[in-house]
C-alpha cells in the first residue's frame, strides 16, 4: 500500500500501524507474565489474537505488513536474530495456512479452527527454523508436544479473536475482509 492522496488508504495504513502496536504491546506484556508450562518455550500467543482479527478485517496484504512489523519490533526489544527468525519463520507459516483456510474455505472453516491450525503451523514454522539453525531434524522429536501446545494456544486465541472481531463489527468499527482476502 503506497502513501498518496487516497484517505482510505491512509486510514488502512493507519489502522494496520495501531494494530502492530497493539500486538508489539501485547508482546511484551505477555512476556512479563511468568506463564509455567509442562512445555518449554510454549507461549499464549497474545500478540496473535492482532494478527487474526487484522487478517478478518485486513486481508492478506496488509496483514502480512503487519505481520513484519510486529515480529521485527518485538525481537528487536525482547529478542536477538534467532529470536526474530524463529519468530518469523512460524508467523509465515501460521499466515499462509490461515489465508488459505479462509480465502480456499470460503466460511467453511470456524475461527476457532483456522486459529488451531494456524498454532499448529506456527510451531512447524518454528520448527524448522530450529532445525535449520541447529543443522539437525532431532528436534522434530518435540512436535508431539509443540502440536498440544499449538491446539491449546490456538483454541485460546481463537475464542478471543472471535469476542475481539464480533464486538469491534457490532460497534460498526470494522467490516469483514472477504473480498480484501
Amino acid at each position: 500500500m503506497l502513501l498518496s492522496n487516497d484517505p482510505q488508504g491512509l486510514r488502512r495504513l493507519t489502522m494496520v500501524a495501531i494494530f502492530a502496536s497493539l500486538a508489539v504491546v501485547l508482546g511484551i506484556v505477555e512476556s512479563m507474565i511468568p506463564f509455567a508450562v509442562a512445555i518449554p518455550g510454549a507461549k499464549l500467543g497474545l500478540g496473535n489474537i492482532v494478527v487474526v482479527v487484522a487478517l478478518l478485517f485486513f486481508g492478506g496484504k496488509d496483514t502480512i505488513m503487519l505481520i513484519v512489523v510486529k515480529t521485527l519490533l518485538t525481537a528487536f526489544i525482547l529478542g536477538s536474530f534467532s529470536t526474530f527468525l524463529f519468530s518469523i519463520m512460524g508467523a509465515l507459516a501460521s499466515f499462509l495456512v490461515m489465508l488459505a483456510m479462509m480465502k480456499l474455505g470460503s466460511g467453511s472453516f470456524s475461527l476457532i479452527s483456522i486459529s488451531i491450525v494456524g498454532g499448529i503451523f506456527h510451531n512447524l514454522g518454528q520448527l524448522t527454523a530450529a532445525s535449520w539453525v541447529l543443522g539437525t531434524f532431532k528436534i522434530y522429536y518435540y512436535l508431539p508436544f509443540l502440536l498440544v501446545a499449538g491446539i491449546a494456544t490456538g483454541l485460546f486465541v481463537g475464542v478471543a479473536s472471535g469476542y475481539l472481531s464480533t464486538a469491534l463489527t457490532r460497534h460498526g468499527l470494522f467490516h469483514l475482509a472477504s473480498d480484501k482476502i
